[in-house]
């Protein structure tokens, strides 16, 4: 799946197009190198999402092509 989509289904980032402007702003690493929104993840991947204020990141555990906002947090185990 590509990054963008995988961003906007697991409700990480609210919408795809944020997350390909996050993407092409290299403000999205996987596996610690930037991310093109074209990028596909895969299950096992770590990813990080730099804000001004920090940065989230997560392992990605499953995925889905769509999911409830409730269970989108299954999705990915957050890493600290």
């Amino acid at each position: 799946m590509r990054i963008d989509k995988f961003l906007k289904v697991s409700h990480i980032l609210k919408r795809r197009t944020v997350a390909q402007e996050a993407c092409s702003e290299e403000k999205v690493l996987i596996n610690g190198k930037p991310a093109k929104p074209s990028a596909n993840v895969k299950i096992g991947d770590t990813v990080e999402v730099l804000y001004a204020a920090g940065s989230f990141k997560f392992r990605i555990l499953n995925i889905k092509e769509t999911v409830k906002k409730d269970e989108a947090a299954s999705l990915y185990e957050v890493i600290l």
